[in-house]
């Protein structure tokens, strides 16, 4: 598809829309809104196989995330968005770098519940934030089935109150290796599946 091609090329040397100036920024929207209109799956919460998954950010126009790449002394690395539609369960990750034995991650999880067949409510239920090294962080999926164990970590690893935190996000696009997500803060989210 010649939309999603034009997307991926944008996208290819803003990192994640860290380096991505105005004008750029407004061409992949253009880009995004585009590939919105021939998305294969107008319900994609009803195509729980292809939702399910560990996706990688390629761009995104939330603050909050960029925001993580100027903290100093440290860069962002690769972010995930884990889905586990059989829980309704989000596991959102980012894998910070920096000087040696600083590297970190920074790990929200949050629970969804369908709203439309685009839509779901997202409420956070608990974050993490620490190092890799003294949390034993290898990958996403040992990572999370080290959480759905109940394991606590050596890190800053906290409960969300209900209603202190949520918001919704629509999916916009889906197919089997891209997702596309608007967020209820006007954030944009493009990712690919791993």
């Amino acid at each position: 598809m010649l939309e999603k091609a034009a997307l991926l090329e944008r996208l290819a040397d803003c990192n994640r829309g860290i380096t991505a100036t105005p004008e750029e920024r407004v061409a992949i929207a253009a880009a995004i809104a585009q590939l919105e209109d021939r998305n294969p799956n107008p319900n994609p919460l009803n195509a729980t196989a292809l939702l399910e998954g560990d996706w990688q950010l390629l761009y995104t126009t939330s603050g909050e995330l960029l925001g993580i790449d100027r903290i100093p002394l440290l860069n962002l690395g690769a972010i995930y968005q884990c889905i586990r539609t059989a829980d309704s369960r989000i596991y959102n990750i980012a894998e910070v770098k920096g000087i040696p034995f600083l590297e970190g991650i920074i790990s929200v999880v949050a629970d969804f519940t369908p709203v439309t067949e685009q839509r779901v409510e997202v409420q956070f239920t608990r974050a993490i934030w620490g190092s890799q090294r003294l949390m034993s962080y290898k990958s996403c999926p040992q990572f999370i089935q080290s959480i759905e164990s109940g394991q606590k970590f050596i890190a800053l690893d906290f409960g969300i109150k209900p209603r202190e935190r949520n918001g919704w996000l629509d999916i916009t696009y889906l197919d089997a290796d891209l997702r596309i997500g608007r967020g209820n803060v006007g954030s944009l989210f493009v990712l690919k599946k791993v």
